[in-house]
């Protein structure tokens, strides 16, 4: 069916269909409010909501997947088309952008792993950087349109808080999906778990029986590294290699699901320690059929990266560097908002300067396997300013929080290159950065970040004095398989004054 628009309809004669239907709603929405001030709190919500997208206008947003209005996985209008946004460095900062760009009044939740389902369109979005005070998610530092790394199963999403006088064609269930309570299975109860629709038995569709009943599939809702290496684990088939939001294996018709919303810490020793939707009240919630099925593969050898946290106590030290000779890593949005500001507004900004914690971050191969980039070498993208590949866009991440858990400053690294940098004795080097080689990090093999290198540090400028805790972490979103994730992230102790810092009482943890 051909938009009124395609059918020739003049430009005016198209916009007064757009206002006719916007005021439509408008007006049924007004009766149910239950003052005046409230309908037009809702009528300004909503102009502000469906203006953008009734225009088409470039960087207009919208919800998908989610069972209501205020949740879903995002999208955004570029050039005409829409696309997902994916969930790398994906968090709250950014989350409660969407909520109020499309007049909600808050977050309350930010979702990742494609938990309203996997993308349905390409990625136009991708290592979004927010300071928070934005008012619309393109304002926001991103990698470029299309420009991304990402899977389906990547898409970022959020739930926010519903308006308090919200319209709905649907009667709003007493409980919604995202209030649906998670328990571990009863002790007193058996899962069985097997796999099924693999090319061999360490790959296939999850399937999972609660006390001998019926088999049948595992909701990917957020089904992710973390689920499957307990998959994996309970089955004696080694780690998980990947996780699968998929139908490849069958089991979007073949069987029906009987277990969602599960949710492991990636250390338990079964499914049924995970939390899940009470399976023995029959609760299954699951955002569509098709592609949203739990799939793994398991493998016997994977790579197991260790935070050396000595490093970072040892190196850890204040900065003052010029403007001028950050323009590189400006470039990779490896400084706060401030200095862009700076640079806009200030002719003389290069003779500015940036106070840095500057630290050297390092990773040991303490696996079985070697640690491999997931994207392809065709992928990679190359860097003027290094003269070399990128194969990782968030390889590690730089927080400072302060004593309460409130994120006050972040280092913000593009993406990183991935070498043998130091071997124990009588390991060769396998990797390197160098010449288009291959890269990646082998057994028993470090990748060194020295603190001189561009972005190897995090910008505390407009950080008071004080006592602070930094958190530096490997492979913080959990992309490439490992065996544990337990010691990927250094949690430190930082003591920060005008004239110097101290980094101390570091502790392996996960990210």
């Amino acid at each position: 069916v051909r938009s009124p628009r395609s059918q020739g309809l003049p430009r005016m004669t198209y916009r007064r269909l757009l206002l006719i239907v916007l005021s439509l709603h408008l007006a049924v929405g007004v009766v149910q409010h239950r003052s005046l001030q409230d309908a037009r709190s809702e009528r300004q919500r909503l102009v502000h909501k469906y203006t953008k997208l009734l225009n088409k206008e470039e960087g207009a947003i919208r919800l998908v997947g989610g069972d209501n209005e205020y949740e879903g996985n995002i999208e955004v209008l570029h050039n005409g088309k829409w696309g997902a946004v994916c969930d790398d460095e994906w968090d709250a900062a950014e989350g409660d952008i969407v909520c109020r760009q499309l007049g909600f009044p808050g977050m309350r939740r930010y979702t990742r792993s494609g938990y309203f389902g996997p993308a349905r369109r390409r990625f136009w979005m991708d290592n979004l950087f927010c300071e928070g005070h934005e008012q619309e998610l393109v304002e926001c530092h991103f990698e470029g349109w299309g420009e991304n790394d990402c899977e389906p199963g990547e898409a970022a999403g959020v739930v926010c808080y519903p308006p308090e006088n919200a319209l709905s064609r649907i009667p709003t269930p007493l409980l919604r999906d995202e209030d649906l309570p998670k328990y571990p299975i009863h002790s007193r109860s058996r899962l069985y778990v097997r796999l099924r629709g693999g090319r061999a038995r360490n790959e296939g569709r999850v399937e999972v029986s609660l006390d001998g009943g019926r088999w049948g599939s595992v909701c990917a809702d957020g089904w992710s590294l973390l689920e499957a290496n307990v998959i994996c684990r309970q089955l004696g088939l080694g780690y998980a290699s990947e996780a699968f939001q998929t139908d490849f294996f069958g089991g979007a018709n073949a069987s029906r699901p009987v277990l969602s919303g599960s949710e492991c810490f990636g250390n338990e020793t079964e499914l049924a320690d995970c939390l899940h939707h009470d399976v023995r009240q029959g609760i299954v919630s699951c955002h569509g059929n098709r592609q949203h099925v739990a799939a793994v593969i398991c493998d016997y050898r994977s790579p197991d990266l260790v935070v050396d946290y000595l490093e970072i106590e040892q190196t850890a030290h204040l900065e003052d560097r010029p403007m001028l000779l950050m323009q590189c890593a400006m470039e990779e949005n490896c400084v706060a908002n401030e200095a862009y500001q700076i640079q806009r507004d200030d002719p003389h900004w290069r003779y500015r300067s940036r106070r840095l914690l500057k630290f050297t971050a390092a990773a040991i191969n303490a696996g079985n396997a070697d640690f491999r980039p997931f994207k392809e070498k065709s992928q990679w993208e190359w860097h003027m300013c290094h003269m070399h590949f990128h194969s990782m866009e968030v390889f590690a991440t730089f927080d400072i929080f302060d004593l309460s858990g409130r994120k006050v400053a972040q280092g913000h690294k593009a993406s990183f290159c991935l070498e043998d940098s130091s071997c124990l004795p009588g390991v060769p080097k396998k990797y390197s950065c160098a010449n288009y080689g291959d890269q990646g990090i082998s057994i028993n093999c470090s990748d060194v970040y020295l603190y001189n290198l561009d972005c190897q540090w995090v910008d505390v400028t407009d950080l008071s004095p004080g006592s602070y805790v930094l958190k530096i972490a490997i492979n913080p979103e959990f992309k490439v398989a490992e065996m544990s994730y337990d010691n990927n992230a250094a949690t430190c102790d930082l003591f920060y004054t005008e004239n110097f810092a101290r980094v101390q009482n570091c502790q392996l943890g996960r990210p």
